[in-house]
């Protein structure tokens, strides 16, 4: 019994027999029975289609030459028997497939017994070490996580906005190095400093950005922003003041047997009172209200500030404010999304205010759900890894060609 392939050249072949035209060869050299290599054949033939001239080619190219006498020596074949027979000899067709024997029962096949499926095994995390962006990603979307960490299916090249980021955040960490406390540098200085900074920490990562244009884009932008920082950050230690305690603080805990780490963009602590404040630079899209983002981690959708916060308590630390700073609009001044620790439950208004306050109870609540999901993460009994029901999540998603099972837009759900 022939395979497909085989049926499709040797009719191509008999066509030319009984009519050699170009659209017959070209059927036979894209074949791997042609005896041409495939890649050299399909050259040959898509050149053809687009500029004709096959025949001409075939008689002109010497590799082709085999092939081409082939074809001579069909073309005066009259009887089509007997040109099926010299196409069998020539090109080395069989009327079986390779290595299969004569099928009994009269051309009947033999099944063979179904094979059994080999049972599901779970999974489990194999790193040692969660992080709350660990975790962040599979409340967002199981099916990220698994790709992501546990099967590095796709390697995430990074992005202009990740880059801009990462240039950023060492800016203003060798800025505070040199000024721990804001309030007594010169304003002039410490803007003329930062500005320098800016432009070294681009400079590094000139080649990551995917054109000069891209890099010089984001680096201005990275300089109005720090303008901002900068009027920020005087007005905060004129209101208060305060000490940088240190920027990208390692911050590593151990709960319940499950080891966390992660690292603290800025740490502050208020000259006056001792306590410290938890500072996180975020140069994406962030909650617009504190409101918000006290919602987001009362539903356990983000763990990054309550971990620290457990982190740096472990250590000692009063921490009373957790906050969240925006550098990634260059036209809006620096507002922080503040929250307040305070130790008695509070109700969570419909204020947009950009400060408010989070109980303790909800801080607790969020390192429980931690340790819930490090067990469900190590346990080996998950099978499958769903997909989140956002589409947003989506969007800039290194993985979201892999996955076909993502949610899309409603402005797209008919178009697939």
């Amino acid at each position: 019994m022939q395979s497909a392939e085989q049926r499709a050249f040797l009719a191509a072949a008999l066509a030319w027999t009984r009519r050699p035209e170009e659209r017959h060869a070209a059927r036979m050299l894209h074949s791997p029975f042609s005896g041409v290599p495939q890649e050299l054949g399909a050259a040959h033939a898509a050149l053809a289609a687009r500029e004709g001239r096959l025949l001409d080619r075939i008689a002109e190219e010497r590799l082709l030459a085999p092939f081409g006498t082939a074809l001579a020596e069909l073309s005066k074949f009259t009887d089509e028997s007997a040109a099926r027979q010299e196409i069998l000899r020539r090109f080395q067709l069989d009327d079986t497939l390779p290595g299969a024997s004569a099928a009994p029962h009269g051309g009947r096949f033999a099944l063979c017994e179904p094979a059994t499926p080999e049972p599901r095994k779970g999974m489990r995390a194999t790193r040692p070490r969660f992080s709350a962006s660990q975790l962040n990603a599979y409340v967002e979307c199981p099916r990220k996580w698994f790709y992501r960490y546990l099967c590095g299916a796709v390697e995430d090249k990074g992005s202009s906005a990740s880059f801009y980021g990462t240039a950023f955040h060492a800016a203003l960490e060798n800025l505070h190095s040199e000024f721990p406390r804001p309030g007594d540098a010169d304003p002039a200085q410490l803007s003329l400093k930062l500005e320098g900074l800016i432009n070294s920490a681009f400079d590094r990562h000139r080649n990551d950005f995917g054109t000069p244009v891209e890099y010089e884009l984001q680096r201005r932008r990275a300089q109005r922003t720090a303008k901002k920082y900068v009027e920020w950050l005087l007005a905060e230690a004129k209101r208060a003041s305060f000490t940088v305690v240190g920027c990208e603080l390692s911050a590593e805990l151990e709960m319940e047997g499950y080891e966390f780490i992660g690292y603290i963009d800025r740490l502050d602590r208020d000259d006056k009172t001792g306590a410290v404040a938890v500072i996180d630079y975020k140069t994406g899209t962030i909650a617009t209200s504190a409101a918000e983002y006290r919602e987001k981690i009362r539903q356990f959708k983000d763990f990054q500030l309550p971990f620290y916060y457990w982190a740096r308590t472990a250590q000692g630390d009063r921490v009373w404010k957790l906050a969240l700073l925006p550098l990634k609009d260059a036209l809006l001044d620096v507002a922080p999304i503040v929250l307040e620790v305070v130790p008695v439950p509070s109700q969570i208004g419909r204020s947009a205010s950009a400060t408010g306050v989070i109980p303790l109870s909800e801080l607790e609540r969020a390192r429980e759900r931690m340790i819930e999901l490090c067990a469900e993460l190590t346990s080996g009994e998950t099978t499958a890894f769903g997909v989140t029901a956002d589409p947003s999540a989506c969007t800039y998603c290194a993985y979201k060609i892999a996955c076909a099972h993502r949610p899309y837009p409603e402005d797209q759900r008919f178009g697939r």
